[in-house]
């Protein structure tokens, strides 16, 4: 049952029945929800106090009347019970925008079942291949050494990553462990791109201080 079309085709229903009154229209969201919770079964039991309390009606006469005009008008079949311990019983017909009103909930077509029964080995390939693309540590040092070079740096620079991570038990600062190797790995690469490029200033900086053409006779 399709509870989208069914309430799509219910609001036009009501909005085409002029025999219809505020009380009518809760009445009936207050069963919907109930059949909603119990998961749209054929039939099901009526808690007298509860609808009324969901549906905001005041009196047991305004439910009982109201109850009975929904039935008289097409829109659930109701049976009664004067056994207290039984209780009384609600049939909601299916509205579908398309096929018009069902007196019995429609079944799944084979397209739908086979739809669903694709998705869900695919739902579940999907969260098997996010769960290893998001492994904590990596299988060996080759697969750290292509991931270096995916992100174009040598593999000896990964094998530094792998060999220096692997001897401290893989753990940030010999202390934390480590959630995300990759993540770690691409902030070692940030932390040696900054290195090289200290050097390579502090390099400029020397050659700028010094000269390569001295005269040792001058006096220091």
């Amino acid at each position: 049952m399709n509870y989208i079309k069914h309430l799509n085709a219910v609001f036009q229903k009501f909005w085409e029945d002029s025999r219809l009154n505020p009380a009518h229209i809760s009445l009936y969201m207050a069963l919907f929800q109930v059949w909603n919770l119990s998961r749209f079964p054929e039939i099901f039991y009526l808690d007298r106090q509860e609808i009324m309390k969901l549906g905001k009606v005041g009196s047991k006469a305004t439910y009982h009347r109201c109850l009975k005009q929904l039935e008289d008008w097409n829109y659930l079949d109701y049976f009664p019970s004067h056994n207290p311990y039984k209780g009384s019983q609600v049939k909601m017909l299916i509205f579908d925008t398309t096929s018009g009103t069902s007196t019995a909930p429609t079944t799944e077509t084979s397209s739908e079942q086979d739809v669903k029964q694709a998705l869900v080995p695919n739902t579940n390939n999907n969260k098997q291949i996010e769960n290893s693309n998001k492994r904590k540590l990596p299988k060996n040092e080759i697969e750290v050494t292509e991931f270096f070079k995916n992100n174009e740096w040598p593999s000896m620079e990964g094998l530094k990553f792998y060999n220096h991570y692997q001897s401290i038990g893989w753990k940030v600062g010999g202390k934390i462990k480590i959630v995300d190797w990759q993540a770690t790995a691409s902030n070692w690469m940030l932390k040696a791109e900054e290195i090289e490029t200290k050097n390579e200033l502090s390099q400029n900086k020397d050659n700028l201080r010094t000269t390569k053409h001295k005269d040792y006779g001058q006096p220091l």
